[in-house]
């Protein structure tokens, strides 16, 4: 982990594929929050809610690779 370009290959679609085949439990609570963040943000704060949570749904899509 020490090297510059693990960070950099993780933000890769192979590697996080690999992360998600190898992790299923967390896999399955990520799909549970791509979709979930949506209508939550709805429920909360309407159609800029709704914005937020695709984004902030895509960006843990995106991160938890990097952070686990």
């Amino acid at each position: 982990m020490s090297d510059g370009s693990h960070s950099t290959s993780s933000f890769s679609a192979e590697a996080r594929r690999r992360f998600y085949e190898d992790h299923r439990s967390l896999a399955l609570f990520m799909i549970l929050v791509v979709f979930a963040a949506p209508f939550a943000g709805l429920y909360v704060a309407g159609l800029l809610g709704v914005v937020i949570g695709v984004l902030v749904s895509a960006a843990a899509y995106v991160l938890i690779p990097l952070v686990w």
